[in-house]
């Protein structure tokens, strides 16, 4: 039985990887942004009983970040910085909404980092630790297209944070990989998205699972095939 850490899981792709986590009996800790996200969570963990921990934390938020992981005791194995959004409607290189994009940077880019930071003394802990950052193909640099710019942005940001916490964790001997969980059928991804959420988490579990130090660095969808930074 191994302890995950999943960063945003309210709904869509973070609840799934909760609910199938749940029922293969892992230990799980879950974080929701307010007490609204609550209830669902607290049904797909309801197979843990007390193996199961709802944390509540908003990832702008350093300091209740680093409340949350107070509460948390045991070794953690598995964190997986899911938590992110999608940004305001006006967010193109030729009209762009600064201040929704700035807070898009924090919630995506600097949020999975301030996780990291504050679990890393329990994530240390482990026997065999792993970080996973959810990101998206939306950040890769060699991605055509001008859609939703502010959202590229913050997940190309996201992408080099996971190069450079990689680079200094692996004298550690931590893993850290960024991941494209390919278009959902989310909120976020919207009703004619492809992949399904079952089949997203599905794959993400199965590459942490297989996660060595010798794919730190890497950039992978949630089937581990490889993508160009």
């Amino acid at each position: 039985m191994s302890h995950w850490l999943i960063a945003g899981a309210s709904r869509g792709i973070g609840l799934e990887l909760a609910r199938q986590l749940a029922l293969r009996g892992e230990r799980v800790s879950a974080s929701v942004r307010s007490e609204n996200g609550r209830a669902a969570l607290q049904e797909a963990l309801e197979p843990l009983g007390d193996r199961g921990q709802i944390l509540i934390f908003d990832t702008r938020d350093d300091a209740q970040i680093r409340e949350a992981a107070a509460e948390v005791s045991e070794p953690i194995d598995a964190l997986v910085a899911n938590a992110g959004a999608y940004g305001p409607q006006r967010q193109s290189a030729l009209d762009m909404d600064f201040d929704g994009v700035l807070d898009l940077v924090n919630v995506n880019t600097l949020g999975p980092l301030r996780v990291a930071q504050a679990f890393l003394p329990l994530i240390k802990q482990a026997e065999r630790p792993r970080i996973a950052m959810i990101s998206s193909v939306l950040g890769s640099m060699a991605l055509e297209g001008t859609f939703n710019v502010g959202y590229r942005i913050s997940k190309a940001g996201l992408n080099k944070i996971v190069q450079c916490l990689a680079d200094d964790l692996k004298p550690e001997g931590i893993p850290v990989i960024s991941m494209h969980p390919g278009w959902v059928r989310t909120d976020m991804g919207g009703p004619n998205a492809p992949v399904s959420a079952e089949d997203s988490a599905a794959g993400i579990i199965g590459v942490i699972e297989r996660l060595t130090l010798a794919d730190t660095r890497r950039f992978v969808d949630y089937k581990g095939a490889e993508i160009d930074w």
